[in-house]
């Protein structure tokens, strides 16, 4: 029952429209960039906005800042750049810039835009974007909001760079960075005001803010409405967005979550538990696991320095994790051939509920992100890839499902936690390939918040399912589809 609240209440939340939205598919170039234009009702704009959301993100997900925006009347046009969101790819950093300008530069053409009465806008990548187009394009400033390190300084490695020079600034500018980023971030932001040398050129801190953060702070918002009405000579003093999206989005979240154990154990219950698995394998020592893994997938990182055999998957920094895990787990599942000979014995065993439970857990989930905070619907191009990834996971999770052994030979406790300790590990080498092997797999680090969140919500997924099927390999197929589904949500299409 709680669970049913929680998502009603959320969708009530959620469905809140404040303000004028209308979606269109807008020509860029060579791009075709779905874009939604924020105004505030009954209001006529005064100027505008173009919002560029960062790598990974999508239109979405940018609502809030755009409301900050909409209740000066400022029209907000705000665009899934290439193969992020809806807007088909491939996606490159060249690319996502080339085609933003040519958005920009459209919209100024058509008269849809004033070229004096318009702020491009931007988060992370969008923020560099902004700053690169509002060079090209003459327009009244430029707002960067954490802007992506384009100078290997401070830590940065010249390989983690999406864009290597930050080139002309524009003439005015603010740059806005979070106290609690890191300091790479924060350092080059701050050397982007101090080489433009100017009074047209402010850099802002929002105490307390992280990267992400930043595109849900009050604060943050109304430091850029302040700027923006110095900008335009704007008077009065606006209203703030409303986080209504935000906290329904994380109550029917949580409301989902209360409701897929018991969908689970109720979907997957009707085969004999794990109590007759026990004759079928044995797990292994977690000091004999944990280096194993640890050390195997240091040596798949060094591979895959020089050869990936992934990269037709064209997910930018996907088809990296692909490889890594597909590897990985072939390695992993060999040493252990004789367990998964006995432990696959009854591989038949709830498969077909696994793999319906988890297409639906993976429907309901991203249909909810969809509705309420970030574009997860799959697009024809993403699903067109999803087979390729599943086959890819599987071995890992095969593999691990093999060294953990029958859910009966250990506490539910104590296997959720070694499991979780197995991917740490595997984790561990990819922040170590790109810090020491210089792989450039930034995204391996900068996601880690969300595949920790996504590895824990599946863990205990695929424990329920072993739990109950007694089967390594729905447990294994199950898992697999949960994580090959929510990589095509995030990663961009190349």
């Amino acid at each position: 029952m709680a669970g049913i609240l929680l998502v009603g209440a959320g969708f009530l939340l959620a469905s809140l429209k404040p303000y004028r939205e209308k979606t269109y598919l807008l020509p860029a170039g060579g791009c075709k960039l779905e874009t939604t234009i924020f105004d505030k009702k009954d209001a006529a704009p005064q100027g505008t906005v173009v919002l560029f959301p960062g790598l990974v993100a999508n239109k979405k997900v940018m609502a809030f800042l755009a409301g900050g925006f909409a209740e000066q009347n400022l029209r907000v046009y705000v665009p899934d750049l290439p193969g992020h969101g809806h807007s088909p790819g491939p996606f490159s950093p060249q690319r996502a810039e080339d085609c933003a300008e040519a958005l920009v530069s459209g919209l100024v053409s058509r008269g849809l835009a004033n070229p004096g009465r318009t702020i491009l806008a931007g988060h992370s990548m969008g923020a560099a974007i902004a700053l690169r187009v509002g060079a090209k394009v003459p327009v009244a400033g430029v707002v960067a909001i954490s802007p992506a390190p384009m100078r290997a300084a401070h830590g940065v490695q010249p390989e983690m760079l999406l864009y290597q020079d930050p080139g002309p600034m524009a003439q005015r500018f603010l740059v806005v960075s979070g106290g609690h980023e890191p300091e790479s971030m924060r350092g080059n932001a701050r050397d982007l005001v101090a080489v433009a040398n100017n009074d047209a050129a402010q850099y802002l801190v929002v105490p307390g803010a992280t990267h992400a953060s930043l595109i849900f702070s009050s604060t943050a918002v109304r430091a850029l409405q302040d700027w923006t009405a110095k900008a335009f000579e704007l008077q009065g003093t606006p209203g703030m967005p409303s986080h209504g999206e935000l906290y329904g989005a994380l109550a029917g979240f949580a409301g989902l979550l209360l409701l897929a154990s018991p969908f689970l154990r109720e979907i997957t219950g009707k085969k004999q538990t794990g109590e007759k698995e026990t004759a079928t394998g044995n797990s292994f020592a977690w000091t004999r696991m944990l280096p194993e893994f640890a050390v195997g997938a240091v040596l798949v990182v060094i591979l895959l320095r020089f050869w990936n055999p992934l990269h037709a998957i064209r997910l930018y920094e996907g088809d990296y994790l692909a490889g890594f895990l597909l590897i990985l787990g072939i390695v992993l599942a060999s040493l252990h051939w004789r367990s998964l000979r006995e432990q696959f014995s009854r591989w038949k065993s709830g498969l077909l509920v696994a793999i319906f439970a988890a297409l639906i857990l993976f429907l309901l989930f991203s249909a909810w992100l969809e509705l309420s905070i970030y574009e997860a619907w799959l697009t024809p191009t993403r699903w067109a890839r999803f087979p390729f990834l599943l086959l890819a996971f599987l071995p890992y999770h095969i593999a691990e499902e093999i060294c953990l052994g029958p859910a009966a030979d250990a506490s539910p406790r104590r296997r959720f936690v070694a499991g979780l300790s197995l991917r740490a590990a595997a984790w561990l080498a990819l922040v170590i390939g790109l810090l020491y092997f210089h792989s450039g797999e930034i995204l391996m680090v900068l996601l880690l918040p969300y595949f920790a969140l996504l590895h824990l919500l599946e863990r205990r997924g695929m424990d329920i399912v072993r739990h109950e099927t007694g089967s390594a390999a729905a447990a294994a197929v199950f898992g697999a589809i949960l994580l090959a589904g929510f990589c095509l949500v995030i990663f961009p299409v190349t």
